[in-house]
């Protein structure tokens, strides 16, 4: 579809809040509820109505979905039995794993409700209306021409209208969502189940099975799949944690279909994709590749080596350590495999004569150049001052997730300026009684995936790192140190670490938290590097503050006309909101003369298994039921052998792990948990040749928890 003049000017005129995403089909799909009538579903091979899927006010699929803190998941039971990913579940086996009883390694199952344990540091949100709310927040900043002021004023608008849809209905969490940058906002209104329990979870050699040489790769055989329940006081409100607490009971669940899918079947996802970055320009993608993801993901190698070197002979340091690894490796890799996507494709060199021919379409157009004359030339200058100090934002991005030091230490000082800030030690003592509770409990979080050696190590690094930044990279903190070389930094801070007491959650709850005389009393070279450090970053916080106002302005105006350009509205990126994503079970040819089929088989797993690798060890009877054909069921038509592994070419992203993956009856036939190695590009560009992601196929499921777990109660609460 074209539009004239006349019609171009008009839209880009009044495109000032795009509450409505109207348009053809696009080349790529994360879909709104809101846009589900344009996405073209039936015509895709959907056999249910669209409005089984949403329909306001009535229930739907969309009914059965949860967000399982930063994963997606769905109910597949009355009575709360929630299906997601192993990966999503982990750090909450780890938290209840110890070396006596370690259900990462060994897994979990609790054949009664009774059985089930505390899935700590998990919780459950459910989608429970939206509203668009953009007119309201741009008509506010419409003429505020300051950066800071007009961030602020967003910020503190999405906070306010949040704020008061939670005075209206006090059982909601509510956030306003930016769903264009600087263009688009929606409120979303939530229910937030905090009682949540470990169900059924595989051991870790079919969860985690290949571990990190198979992950982001295909073909793949991971029994990536947790059961979690979600629980509700006795009145059915939610709740913490408690015995008394019954099992919550959804508006819908999810019929689980156990005969699967086959090849070119059609199939669609409903989950909470985390974050995409398509509708930006050149200059962000090339942030992305020259910065960003070299800097962290060789940062998170580092940091993963220091840490499996911390636990190599301990059992109980590697466990406390494994989830912070398993986040690493994960993003590192996943990191990687954009580079090596957006080298590949050269992505870079497509946005740049992408935006040049918006800047010629602008300049051509007399109405378009008075409004978006300057707007190129002001994003590269943004861009360009970015860039100019990309490192030193990265260093200190990095600084307390790097060194968990240094973020005891910010808690520390914070804690002990807020007790200072009373007058008499009686107000002293009876404000840090009142709150002592709570600063441990966020120690606790970070203690929980501390050690003081691989601390060092990670210290070591950033310090010398910090030492080669020149112009305004530059670490001020560190510079004004005038260490001699990077080796006298690192001694500094090695010799920072062992000094302290933050070293030791024991030694720091024991002498320095012990009253509050005692936390005003303690100072050292920690507490110390850290004021300092944190006194920089807030004031170079301003300026980050006053580029993302400018940024704001820039993007609403950048997508504004891009969409006049290009006579068509755009779906926005994936900001964790509900989305669907629909496509085929298809395969691939990821290079020449090589075609990846869509199925994995157990056969291949064992394959696999032979090749002595320590990640591709499987449990024995996986072998004995293969070999005795003890399949079931669970078979996929026209084969001897149970699939694993499905392969489609949805659109994912990083929160789409646990998506329920539903054929065109709206059952559900796998669970999504990866894309392909290829397809970490998704996030920046996504083509149907090669954009593919990965899920585990439900007849696997069901046989690991009928043949291997003798977890035969799960397929019964489903209903099979």
């Amino acid at each position: 579809m074209k539009l004239n003049l006349k019609s171009a000017v008009l839209i880009a005129l009044l495109m000032g809040s795009a509450s409505v995403f109207t348009a053809s089909i696009p080349d790529e799909g994360m879909f709104p509820l809101s846009e589900l009538s344009r996405a073209g579903l039936k015509k895709a091979g959907l056999k249910i109505n669209e409005k089984d899927i949403y329909n306001p006010g009535q229930i739907g699929l969309v009914d059965a979905l949860v967000q399982v803190s930063g994963c997606s998941g769905s109910f597949v039971s009355p009575n709360g039995l929630i299906i997601t990913n192993h990966h999503c579940a982990f750090s909450a086996v780890q938290l209840a794993s110890t070396p006596a009883n370690n259900y990462l390694e060994n897994g979990f199952v609790a054949s009664s409700q009774e059985k089930e344990i505390e899935a700590k540091g998990l919780t459950i949100r459910i989608t429970d209306s939206y509203e668009d709310v953009s007119t309201r927040i741009l008509n506010a900043v419409a003429n505020i021409s300051d950066p800071i002021e007009r961030i602020n004023t967003i910020t503190k608008l999405r906070q306010d209208i949040a704020r008061e849809a939670e005075a209206k209905d006090p059982s909601i969490k509510a956030e306003v969502s930016e769903m264009f940058i600087g263009k688009s906002y929606v409120l979303f209104r939530y229910k937030t189940i905090e009682d949540v329990r470990l169900v059924y979870i595989p051991r870790q050699d079919i969860g985690e099975f290949g571990g990190e040489t198979d992950n982001w790769v295909w073909p793949r055989h991971t029994g990536d799949f947790s059961f979690l329940r979600a629980y509700v006081a006795p009145d059915g409100k939610p709740a913490k944690y408690s015995k008394d607490n019954i099992p919550y009971q959804p508006k819908k669940h999810l019929k689980v279909n156990p005969k699967g899918v086959e090849e070119n079947d059609f199939v669609f996802i409903l989950g909470y994709p985390g974050r995409t970055f398509r509708h930006r320009p050149a200059q962000f993608i090339a942030y992305q590749q020259q910065f960003l993801l070299p800097y962290v993901s060789e940062l998170y190698d580092f940091q993963n080596q220091q840490m499996a070197l911390a636990g190599k002979n301990d059992k109980a340091t590697e466990l406390a350590l494994a989830t912070r690894i398993k986040r690493n490796a994960n993003v590192m890799k996943n990191y990687r495999g954009k580079l090596k996507g957006l080298r590949n494709i050269d992505l870079i060199t497509t946005k740049k004569k992408e935006d040049q021919e918006l800047a010629n379409f602008i300049t051509s157009k007399p109405e378009l150049k008075s409004k978006y004359g300057n707007l190129m030339q002001d994003i590269d200058a943004h861009y360009q001052l970015v860039f100019s100090d990309a490192l030193r934002e990265l260093w200190f991005n990095n600084l307390y997730t790097g060194i968990r030091t240094m973020h005891v230490a910010s808690l520390i000082n914070s804690f002990k300026k807020a007790v200072a800030n009373h007058k008499s030690d009686s107000e002293r003592q009876q404000f840090f009684d009142l709150n002592i509770a709570n600063v441990k409990k966020q120690l606790d979080a970070v203690y929980e995936s501390y050690n003081v050696t691989a601390d060092k190590a990670i210290a070591a690094r950033m310090f010398a790192d910090a030492m080669a930044l020149t112009g305004h990279h530059r670490i001020q903190t560190i510079q004004k140190k005038n260490f001699a070389d990077a080796t006298q930094a690192v001694s500094y801070i090695e010799q920072t670490i062992n000094e302290s007491k933050l070293n030791s959650a024991d030694g720091l709850y024991a002498s320095v938290l012990k009253d509050a005389k005692s936390l005003l009393n303690y100072s050292d070279e920690a507490l110390k590097i850290q004021l300092q450090l944190n006194e920089e970053y807030t004031t170079y916080r301003e300026e980050l503050k006053r580029r993302e106002g400018v940024l704001n302005r820039l993007m609403g105006d950048y997508v504004a006309v891009k969409e006049v350009f290009q006579a068509k509205n755009f779906i926005p990126d994936a900001n964790s909101t509900l989305r669907l994503t629909y496509g085929n079970i298809k395969g691939y040819s990821p290079a020449d003369a090589t075609y990846m089929a869509p199925f994995t088989t157990v056969k291949g797993l064992l394959e696999k298994g032979n090749s002595g690798d320590p990640e591709f060890k499987y449990p024995q009877p996986i072998q004995e039921a293969w070999l005795a054909k003890n399949f079931g069921p669970y078979t996929r038509k026209g084969t001897d052998d149970v699939p694993v592994n499905i392969l489609y070419n949805m659109d994912t992203t990083g929160g789409n792990s646990g998506s329920p993956i539903m054929n065109a009856y709206g059952e559900l036939i796998g669970v999504n948990f990866d894309r392909s190695y290829d397809a970490t590009i998704n996030d920046f560009a996504w083509n149907e040749s090669y954009s593919r992601s990965i899920g585990v196929d439900i007849r696997y499921v069901l046989w690991i928890a009928d043949k291997i777990d003798n977890a035969q109660f799960i397929i019964k609460e489903m209903g099979i």
